[in-house]
């Protein structure tokens, strides 16, 4: 960039410039001190929690000013519990194995010619997401791991805290003599170093978009460099005219009520005709006794019981992700009904089938097109965790390169090795 480059370009590019400098210094790593650094950084985390409370205690303040829905608002909030929970995500990331050298596939061509394709670091990664300080930590450590830099962009809700985060990261690094650049932060830079970001084509090697609809959509309709599209969880849950009543009450509980502002939480329960008038009574007191507010069709409507708190559903309901306690609800006349509305409505995100029917439930995993698909088990386990991949950098909705839960081998690049013995082509 020339001296005439607005400020705010001119810093994120020099921040991107300065990842993709140091990054090499990282590809060189051996595992064991991959490893080590992120233990270092798990350590310094727990050392230095009351700051990062602090800090997040700001946009906390501000969150409370601004109305921030509660699900939102709790996927901002920290306290020691929960940065001893990132801590111990690196160190599972730590015992992981490297993905960086694994050998994807090879041979030995007829001619005598040796190929291998391997492994390798992405570069640097973008990520662009909203008042989730945890990415920041889970998205450095996965990156680091598999031999990349990262450029963070965590939102203005989450400034005080990725701030604090990012500094400590750094700080773990430069005293292990890497460059501190590896972790970069352009949260000061606002919307407009977002916008610089998605453009720095040749700086960053992939973005990775991980938020609302709104934001997810802005990277994907604006980046000039290649996005993994991480998109938002209209997930659904069909009750099945074979489902176990007691088995299902637990799993759309625990899908919907057990963290409402994640992506894999329940926002549409779909019931089959046939089992419909014993499971709503059911489900729909469950579900009101912990709070959830239901937007229902009109079957549905006809058989919730007295004092069930519900509202019509409209067209729109099917569509959203509430990310708080609202559940949309509706009763289909069959498994084709079911697939047809999830077709229609779903995001791609994680589905599930609650049923003891063999058939239906092989229909649903073949026939729904989703990164995640399950049977008799709660959309929660859609996770880059539960999946045992450590942390997870987001669940990819699109279908090139990665997706599903991202851990560390979906963040790497592969690249031949070719390997002659003075061999020419004929």
């Amino acid at each position: 960039m020339d001296d005439q480059s607005p400020p705010v370009e001119s810093a994120v590019r020099g921040a991107a410039r300065a990842a993709k400098d140091a990054q090499p210094v990282l590809a060189r790593l051996r595992r064991a001190e991959k490893d080590a650094l992120l233990h270092a950084m798990a350590e310094a985390l727990v050392a230095r929690a009351d700051e990062i409370v602090a800090a997040n205690a700001q946009d906390l303040a501000a969150a409370d000013e601004s109305g921030m829905a509660a699900g939102l608002r709790d996927r901002l909030a920290l306290d020691p519990q929960r940065i001893g929970s990132i801590a111990q995500q690196l160190r599972d990331a730590a015992a992981l194995p490297d993905p960086v050298g694994e050998v994807v596939r090879g041979s030995v061509l007829a001619n005598g010619l040796e190929l291998r394709q391997v492994r390798v670091p992405m570069g640097v990664i973008g990520m662009v997401y909203e008042a989730r300080p945890n990415v920041t930590v889970d998205a450095a450590g996965l990156a680091l791991k598999a031999g990349s830099a990262v450029v963070l962009r965590g939102g203005s809700a989450a400034l005080h805290s990725n701030t604090a985060l990012i500094a400590v990261l750094r700080d773990v690094l430069a005293e292990r003599g890497l460059p501190a650049d590896l972790v970069v932060g352009i949260d000061a830079y606002g919307r407009e170093g977002a916008d610089v970001l998605m453009r720095a084509r040749g700086l960053v090697d992939v973005l990775i978009p991980r938020g609302g609809a709104g934001l997810i959509r802005r990277v994907v309709e604006n980046a000039q460099v290649p996005v993994i599209e991480t998109g938002t969880g209209t997930t659904h849950v069909l009750v099945d005219a074979s489902a176990d009543l007691d088995q299902a009450e637990q799993i759309v509980l625990n899908a919907k009520t057990q963290r409402v502002g994640v992506c894999n939480a329940l926002e549409t329960l779909l019931v089959h005709q046939d089992v419909a008038a014993e499971a709503l009574p059911r489900l729909g007191t469950a579900l009101a006794e912990a709070g959830v507010r239901l937007h229902v069709d009109e079957r549905a409507a006809a058989l919730l019981p007295a004092g069930v708190e519900h509202v019509p559903a409209t067209e729109e309901d099917w569509d959203v992700e509430y990310l708080a306690l609202e559940l949309a609800v509706a009763v289909v006349d069959d498994l084709d009904a079911a697939l047809a509305h999830i077709r229609a409505h779903s995001s791609g995100h994680t589905e599930s089938i609650l049923t003891r029917d063999l058939v239906s439930q092989q229909r649903f995993l073949a026939e729904v097109d989703s990164a995640v698909v399950m049977a008799n088990a709660s959309t929660r386990f859609s996770d880059g965790g539960e999946f045992g991949f450590g942390a997870e950098i987001g669940i990819s909705t699109q279908k090139l390169h990665a997706r599903g839960p991202m851990g560390l081998s979906e963040i790497t690049a592969t690249k031949w090795l070719v390997v002659g013995q003075g061999h020419v082509r004929p």
